[in-house]
């Protein structure tokens, strides 16, 4: 598995900035837009930059607002060619995007819908090789945030999975919506390998889990979730893919971006021993 960071967690830092440190602190992989990275820099020297800094992009994020009205999820697919064909260039093979488990909709009309929007999205993926990864969200908060509870479960994301019926979906696996949902490190050894798209790694504070918020996530080894056990599970069916450090907060972690990277190399050596 590579050793991967998400701007959560370090705070608001250029890219290329980002790309370096990671790289200094030991980190194999960053998740980013890389559409981002190619306007700002050229594609050469994006390409060049990863090159020099023996990194690789991770994952980008699915910027087409599927959830929203007709209009905003058309005009969102028009630009998803031009980030996928920018991630195929810089060597990415995942995008992911997150599923919340409530919804202002009715769900059987949200869920049909969405279907239908992320397997246009993945379709548009799949024609440069990039994979699509939904992630499953179960803070207990938010399954009442809004009027109808949707699906916030392992199980649940992989029957929609199934619907949407292409092989380039899978699961982003995050292990603080593991935690909250009570998926064990022992559960994850009933997924096959090609089940899971990325991975995202956090801890979590000692509270009851159903008091546990979303954006407010510990770093690894600094809480009580069996970030060992996840790991071990993962490498037990064969996950050779990124798992990146996703850390949201309500306010920007103390420190420099050396203190949080330094932070978050230790972190990544407690767990993965």
């Amino acid at each position: 598995m590579k050793k991967g960071l998400t701007k959560a967690g370090i705070g608001a830092i250029d890219d290329v900035l980002f790309i370096q440190k990671a790289a200094e602190y030991g980190f194999e992989a960053v998740d980013l837009d890389a559409k981002q990275l190619v306007d700002t820099i050229g594609l050469e020297s994006a390409q060049q930059l990863l090159k020099e800094q023996g990194m690789i992009i991770g994952s980008i994020g699915l910027d087409v607002e599927w959830r929203g009205t007709d209009e905003q999820f058309k005009q969102g697919l028009e630009g998803l060619a031009l980030s996928a064909a920018r991630a195929e260039q810089l060597g990415c093979k995942a995008c992911t995007t997150y599923i919340l488990p409530s919804t202002d909709e009715k769900a059987a009309s949200f869920m049909a819908r969405s279907i239908s929007r992320l397997r246009w999205c993945a379709e548009v993926l799949g024609v440069y090789g990039i994979r699509l990864g939904l992630e499953f969200v179960g803070p207990h908060h938010l399954r009442t945030a809004w009027k109808h509870p949707f699906i916030w479960t392992a199980d649940e994301t992989l029957e929609m999975i199934d619907a949407i019926g292409l092989s380039n979906v899978g699961l982003l696996v995050d292990f603080y919506h593991c935690h909250t949902t009570g998926l064990t490190p022992n559960d994850l050894l009933r997924l096959k390998e090609n089940q899971i798209v990325h991975v995202h790694i956090n801890d979590a504070y000692d509270l009851p889990i159903e008091q546990l918020l979303d954006n407010d996530r510990a770093y690894p080894g600094e809480g009580v979730i069996d970030l060992s056990g996840y790991l071990s599970s993962l490498a037990q069916i064969g996950y050779h893919g990124v798992v990146s450090q996703e850390i949201l907060s309500p306010k920007q972690p103390e420190g420099t971006w050396d203190d949080l990277l330094a932070r978050s190399r230790s972190g990544f050596g407690k767990v993965s021993k």
